[in-house]
């Protein structure tokens, strides 16, 4: 069984930055890891993932630019830097792990707790 725990979320301004961590039970270079966020009244959508064994990533375009994703191996540990951050960021983010490709929720298998990410104007 793969736990995933994230921490790092917390309030901001508008502008400011926030590192988000999601520690892996298990070896994190066998899966493919992403970054994901809901806000209140909307379906999750998909931030940033990052393939198995290499540091291709993807981003989605509502972040190209402002967040990073990256990972520790051997922390077995997946970061997600959000820098310039907006009002419309607000959302509970959390990290998921799965077996295939793909950035997209219904791809990932195994799922943390979320944390809160507060962006206020």
């Amino acid at each position: 069984q793969v736990q995933l725990m994230e921490s790092g979320g917390g309030s901001v301004q508008a502008g400011g930055a926030l590192r988000l961590s999601c520690v892996v039970s298990g070896s994190t270079y066998r899966y493919f890891m992403g970054w994901f966020r809901q806000a209140p009244g909307k379906e999750r959508e998909a931030v940033a993932c990052i393939y198995p064994g290499s540091d291709s990533t993807v981003h989605m375009d509502s972040v190209k630019g402002r967040f990073t994703i990256a990972r520790d191996n051997a922390k077995d540990t997946v970061y997600l830097q959000m820098n310039s951050l907006k009002p419309e960021d607000t959302a509970m983010y959390y990290c998921a792990a799965g077996p295939t490709g793909g950035c997209s929720p219904e791809r990932f298998l195994y799922w943390g707790q979320g944390t809160q990410v507060t962006v206020s104007s």
